[in-house]
């Protein structure tokens, strides 16, 4: 092979495994599309545009505009808005599939804001934020540059919307309140707003890590539990809808907090502690695949998702190894990015 034809791929491979590991994670491995559903032609264009297209996205603002992970969860919480509140509509839909007890704990106004504030941040970690770090980390020598020209932004922006405006119109006749609708498009344009004001900070105070990779590995991975709990069984309790809120706050707070420390390099001091934090979140889910496939009460097929289970740790697992035989990278000028 040519140094230049060896070259261009590499160069194109970054953002080619994002565009597929985003809904790999954010819809297939989460159950939200078994893979009957998932790799249906229709299903899997729709969605990569849609995960894979929006992670990119994030990953490319947030380094031309000089930001951090703070900033990637700022635009993640913005990507998650435009997918439940803009494209399906679950923000408004008392009808919704997915909602559950959900459809009534927390819904006023016409909004389900208690799923809106659940969905939005689980979008922000799972489908935008851990397929962006494990990226980053797939491919060190390449973090601290552009993975797609800015032609290739503008037409990724433009197949994104064009998803999201097929999304809105396909998949359900709901049509929300026009002021509704509205102002959580405002919502989403002055979220991006601040986003692009939140840059990343310049000085990196000392190392102050948390332990070895497998105490940030358990760390995250009670984060995943406490997080899933709160979503799926206290609405079921008699939580005040606004407690629920407040807590859910602090979750993103601390997500917030996090991200700052991340990306000043103050307590990750390798590539190792950062793969232990993607792995302990995306385990709760490597371990509720199977589960969900011997769920008969399930409408729908989920045949297979043992097997993307076991491929989600392996993948894991890999990557693990691959950190532990290769020379580790100087960090970047600019933290993860």
């Amino acid at each position: 092979m040519e140094p230049e034809t060896r070259k261009a791929r590499m160069k194109i491979a970054p953002w080619l495994v994002l565009f597929f590991l985003a809904p790999a994670i954010g819809e297939l491995l989460s159950g939200s599309s078994p893979p009957a559903e998932f790799f249906s032609p229709f299903g899997l264009t729709l969605l990569c545009l849609l995960y894979g297209g929006g992670a990119i996205l994030v990953r490319e603002l947030a380094y031309r505009w000089g930001g951090g992970w703070r900033m990637v969860l700022l635009l993640g919480a913005a990507y998650g808005i435009i997918e439940e509140g803009l494209m399906v509509k679950s923000w408004f839909d008392p009808n919704w599939m997915d909602l559950g007890v959900l459809g009534t704990y927390g819904r006023f106004a016409g909004v389900h804001w208690v799923w809106a504030a659940g969905l939005t941040l689980y979008h922000t970690v799972y489908s935008i934020g851990l397929p962006i770090l494990l990226t980053t980390i797939l491919f060190p020598a390449r973090r601290d540059e552009p993975w797609v020209s800015r032609r290739g932004l503008i037409v990724l922006l433009a197949l994104f919307f064009a998803d999201v405006v097929v999304g809105f119109l396909w998949m359900t006749p709901y049509r929300p309140p026009a002021a509704a609708y509205l102002l959580t498009a405002i919502g989403t344009a002055v979220l991006i707003w601040i986003a692009r004001r939140t840059a990343a900070p310049h000085s990196v105070p000392e190392a102050r890590p948390l332990g070895g990779p497998w105490r940030v590995f358990i760390l995250a991975f009670g984060w995943a539990i406490a997080f899933f709990i709160q979503l799926w069984a206290l609405p079921s309790t008699r939580m005040p809808a606004l407690a629920w809120l407040a807590l859910l706050a602090a979750f993103s707070w601390a997500s917030v907090a996090l991200a700052k420390r991340l990306e000043a390099g103050a307590v990750f001091v390798s590539p190792r502690h950062v793969l232990a934090l993607g792995s302990g979140v995306l385990t709760f889910l490597v371990l509720l695949a199977p589960l969900q496939e011997m769920d008969k009460s399930r409408a729908d097929n989920t045949t297979g998702m043992g097997v993307v289970a076991a491929a989600a740790a392996l993948f894991l697992i890999w990557m693990a190894w691959r950190l532990r035989i290769r020379p580790r990278p100087e960090p970047p000028a600019r933290g993860m990015f």
